[in-house]
């Protein structure tokens, strides 16, 4: 196991370099010229000798892997420049503002996804082809289907403007996260309530189920111990990544509601050009799937007997 962990760890490393030559080229091979927006941004006319003068600031006058490896530097010294919208502004600082808001809006969508998900897929499987289980199928196609914008507006309207008991906009307050949360949530659930309730009908098939009915054990006992436990195993690596999905989903979400996170930061800075910023949230993107990428197969390693059994030839 450990091996396998040191080799994984290895293994992250070129796909972190990788990361960072991509949002480190889009300031290079993007159409507009990142000094003339520099200057545009801050009302300043963009005159030839400006122009210039921005060029040789940002170092864009020398050769291209020149300032990558200058980039890479100063990122190693968790400095990636300033915002271009505000030069008093670091784009580590602005993310660190921002990134409280999404994380705690990212953890109660999870929350909701597991808590619901997981009992109602398996309640479906069990169930199999009862009113219920029709029932939730129909509920989980329209919620895929269904644009989770669309489906916020709504919330808002119902719970927020008809019944008054939730407000619409900010984060001052958990209550500004529940509306959220559920809007953000709902296209999860209707996912991996069809994975689990799929993986829990296919090992319904397998002979271990069968011999186990044959020795007379509970059913409670077998779908509980057995089934439930051995389909979240083969569903875990999709319950991770929807972590990073979560996270990476919030900024239409974050829009709607007014929430001053990651994915808001990131809309406003597409829309401003601001350059740096994007780099920054592209980064955090990249390094966040990897790692959580890493955390999930180790404890997929961890919780399967038959993976773990193929780590020790390791």
């Amino acid at each position: 196991m450990k091996n396998y962990i040191i080799k994984r760890l290895f293994l992250t490393i070129p796909m972190l370099f990788s990361i960072t030559f991509i949002a480190f080229s889009l300031t290079t091979f993007i159409p507009s010229d990142p000094a003339e927006v520099a200057l545009r941004v801050n009302e300043i006319i963009p005159t030839a000798e400006a122009i210039e003068e921005i060029r040789i600031e940002l170092g864009m006058d020398k050769p291209f892997l020149i300032r990558y490896a200058n980039w890479l530097n100063d990122l190693f010294h968790l400095d990636l420049g300033n915002s271009y919208i505000n030069n008093n502004r670091t784009v580590i600082g602005e993310i660190a503002r921002s990134l409280p808001a999404t994380l705690t809006l990212a953890f109660f969508a999870f929350i909701i996804v597991i808590v619901v998900s997981i009992p109602i897929g398996v309640l479906s499987a069990v169930y199999k082809d009862s009113y219920f289980d029709k029932i939730i199928r129909l509920i989980v196609f329209i919620a895929t289907a269904m644009p989770n914008y669309w489906m916020g507006l709504l919330l808002m309207w119902l719970f927020a403007l008809e019944f008054k008991l939730l407000p619409t906009s900010g984060a001052t307050s958990l209550l500004h996260f529940i509306l959220p949360a559920i809007t953000l949530s709902l296209n999860f659930i209707a996912l991996y309530v069809r994975l689990i309730r799929n993986s829990m009908l296919d090992k319904m098939k397998e002979d271990f189920v069968f011999y186990l009915n044959v020795r007379g054990i509970k059913q409670i006992s077998i779908i509980l111990k057995h089934l439930v436990k051995n389909s979240l195993q083969t569903s875990i690596n999709a319950l991770g990544m929807s972590i990073v999905l979560l996270i990476a989903g919030t900024f239409v979400i974050e829009n709607i509601f007014a929430i001053p996170g990651i994915g808001r930061l990131c809309i406003s800075s597409i829309f401003n050009r601001d350059y740096p910023m994007i780099q920054g949230y592209i980064l955090m993107m990249g390094f966040l799937f990897v790692f959580v990428n890493l955390i999930v197969d180790i404890i997929q390693v961890y919780l399967d007997p038959r993976l773990k059994k193929g780590v020790k030839g390791l």
